[in-house]
C-alpha cells in the first residue's frame, strides 16, 4: 500500500466549499455564549408590530402625503417648502397651508424627507412605507423623540424652562407607562415640578429674581431702610439685585411653578399631536398603544445600557467592545448608540480607529461594527484610513456598505489578497476568543476552492498573525493529514521558507 504526500491527499480530497464570506459575522459566534439576554417581550396587551405601524401610518397620513406629493411636484433643489409650494400642495390634497407646513415638518423629522446639503429627497423610509412595518415604527418613533420641535412651545416662555421641562418629560411618560390608564393631570404637574426643581438643584443653580437681603445690625438691633442706604449698603450695589427694588416692574421674573403649568399643558398636547397619548378635557392623560409601546421600547433600551457586562457607555472604546463582545448583534448596537451619544464624534470616531489599529482582531471588527452606527460623520476618517493595510478590508467593506451596495456582494469590493487578509484576520479572532469547532466552520468561509490553494496565498498574505493561526487550525484539525500540511505552511511561515 503505497502513501501519498499531504499536499497531495489534500488537493485530492479536501476541496472546501464556495461560500459568501462572512468574517464579521464568524468574529461575532466566536464570543457569543447561550448567556445573551433574551429578547424582552413587550407589555402584555400591546398590540402586534402591524397594528401599531397602522396606527402609525393613521398619524403621518398627510406627511406621506406631502412627502409623496412634494417628490414628484416640487423642485427637489431647495429645502423649505416655499409659500406658492404650500399654496400648490394645499390645492392638490385638499389641506389648509397650514396643514400642508405641519405636515412637511412631519415628513422631515420622521426621515420621510432627508436633506443632503441644501436639498430635500424622498427618504428610504417613504420608499418603504407601504410594505415595511418596522421602518414606519422607526419613522414614528423619530418623530415622537422630536415631539417638541413638531410642536414649538410659546414664544412668551423662556427657552431655559423650555428645556427643563423637555427634559424632564420622560419620568412623566415613565409614570404614564407604569400606570397603564389614565393620570390625572395635576399630578403630572406635581411630578413635572418636582423634577424641574431636581434638574436646577443638580446645576446647582440660583433662584431668579429678587432675594431677600439680611439687615445690617446696629446698637439698637436691625437696621432700617435708612441705615441700608449709603456707599457701603446701597441697594445698587448689592449682588443679584441689580438696583430693582422689589415689585419693581423691571425686575426678572421668577422661574417657578408658575411658568411650569403652561409648559405642561403644551407638553401633553405636542405628545397628543404626534398620537403618544390622549387628553380627556385636559383632565387626565392616557397613553396611546403606540405611546406604550415607545416608552417601553425606551425603558428596555435604558435596562440593556445598565445590564452590559463593563459598564460600557463610561468606559474607553477599548473595554466598551470587549464588554459588547459577548452581546447579539441588536443588543450591541444600543450599547454602542449609548456609548457615542455621551461623546463628541469626531473624538469618539478617533478613539474607535485607535482601537482598531490594535493586536486583537476581535476588536478590529467590533469598532467598525460600532463605526456603521456613527454613519455619515465617521467618512471622512474611514476613507483616511483605507491605505492602512491593517484596516483596509475593514475600511472598503464600510464604505461599500455605506454607499448602498447589497449585503450580499459587499464582499466583492475586495480583491482577492484583501479578502485573504480579512480571513486570516478573522481566524485570529476565532482562535484568540472562540471555540476550535468555529474555527473549522471558518475554514469554509475561504474565497479559494482548496485547502492548498488557501495556505499558498495566506503564506503570502503577510499577515503578523498567520503562524499562529495556522497553528491553531492545524490542532484543531481532525484530519491528519490536512493538519500536517497546515503545520508545515506553519513552519514555512515561521522560518521564512517557500
Amino acid at each position: 500500500m503505497t502513501s501519498r504526500k499531504p499536499d497531495e491527499q489534500l488537493a485530492r480530497n479536501s476541496r472546501l466549499r464556495l461560500v459568501r464570506p462572512r468574517p464579521l459575522a464568524t468574529a461575532r459566534r466566536a464570543v457569543t455564549t447561550r448567556r445573551t439576554r433574551s429578547a424582552p417581550r413587550p407589555p402584555e396587551g400591546t398590540p402586534p408590530p402591524a397594528e401599531l405601524a397602522r396606527q402609525a401610518r393613521e398619524v403621518l397620513a398627510d406627511a406621506v402625503r406631502i412627502a409623496r406629493w412634494a417628490a414628484v411636484e416640487r423642485d427637489p433643489g431647495t429645502t423649505p417648502l416655499a409659500a406658492t409650494a404650500r399654496e400648490r400642495a394645499a390645492a392638490a390634497l385638499d389641506l389648509t397651508p397650514l396643514q400642508v407646513r405641519a405636515g412637511w415638518d412631519r415628513a422631515r423629522l420622521a426621515g420621510l424627507v432627508e436633506l443632503h446639503g441644501g436639498t430635500a429627497r424622498p427618504g428610504w423610509r417613504l420608499r418603504a412605507w407601504d410594505r415595511d412595518d418596522m421602518a414606519v415604527l422607526r419613522g414614528w418613533v423619530a418623530l415622537f423623540d422630536a415631539w417638541s420641535l413638531a410642536h414649538p412651545a410659546p414664544d412668551d416662555v423662556a427657552p431655559t424652562a423650555v428645556a427643563e421641562v423637555v427634559e424632564a418629560v420622560p419620568q412623566l411618560l415613565s409614570l404614564l407607562q407604569l400606570s397603564a390608564g389614565p393620570v390625572l393631570v395635576p399630578v403630572l404637574l406635581d411630578l413635572l415640578e418636582q423634577r424641574v426643581e431636581e434638574l436646577r438643584e443638580e446645576r446647582c443653580e440660583v433662584p431668579y429674581g429678587p432675594q431677600a437681603q439680611p439687615l445690617p445690625m446696629t446698637a439698637d438691633g436691625p437696621a432700617g431702610d435708612g441705615a441700608a442706604a449709603g456707599p457701603a449698603g446701597d441697594r445698587a450695589d448689592r449682588p443679584g439685585d441689580g438696583g430693582a427694588p422689589a415689585g419693581d416692574p423691571a425686575a426678572p421674573a421668577a422661574s417657578g411653578p408658575a411658568t411650569v403649568s403652561p409648559l405642561l399643558d403644551w407638553a401633553l398636547d405636542g405628545l397628543a399631536a404626534v398620537g403618544a397619548l390622549t387628553l380627556d378635557r385636559g383632565r387626565s392623560a392616557t397613553l396611546t398603544p403606540l405611546g406604550n409601546w415607545a416608552v417601553w421600547v425606551k425603558l428596555e433600551q435604558i435596562c440593556v445600557a445598565a445590564q452590559s457586562p463593563a459598564g460600557n457607555i463610561e468606559q474607553s472604546a477599548e473595554d466598551m467592545l470587549r464588554g459588547c463582545a459577548r452581546l447579539t448583534p441588536g443588543p450591541a448596537r444600543a450599547e454602542y448608540r449609548a456609548w457615542l451619544a455621551a461623546r463628541i464624534v469626531s473624538s469618539a470616531v478617533a478613539e474607535l480607529l485607535g482601537v482598531a489599529r490594535g493586536e486583537d482582531a476581535l476588536l478590529r471588527g467590533l469598532a467598525f461594527e460600532a463605526l456603521r452606527v456613527v454613519g455619515a460623520p465617521a467618512e471622512a476618517e474611514v476613507r483616511a484610513v483605507a491605505d492602512e493595510p491593517s484596516l483596509r478590508p475593514y475600511a472598503l467593506l464600510w464604505l461599500a456598505e455605506y454607499e448602498g451596495a447589497d449585503p450580499e456582494d459587499v464582499h466583492d469590493v475586495l480583491s482577492r489578497e484583501e479578502a485573504t487578509w480579512l480571513w486570516v484576520d478573522t481566524a485570529a479572532a476565532v482562535a484568540d476568543h472562540g471555540e476550535p469547532q468555529l474555527l473549522l466552520r471558518h475554514l469554509d468561509s475561504a474565497v479559494q476552492g482548496t485547502v492548498p490553494a488557501l495556505l499558498e496565498e495566506v503564506r503570502a498574505g503577510g499577515h503578523p498573525r498567520t503562524v499562529q493561526v495556522l497553528v491553531a487550525l492545524a490542532a484543531a484539525h481532525p484530519d491528519p493529514a490536512l493538519a500536517k500540511a497546515v503545520r508545515r505552511a506553519a513552519f514555512q511561515v515561521h522560518t521564512g521558507g517557500a
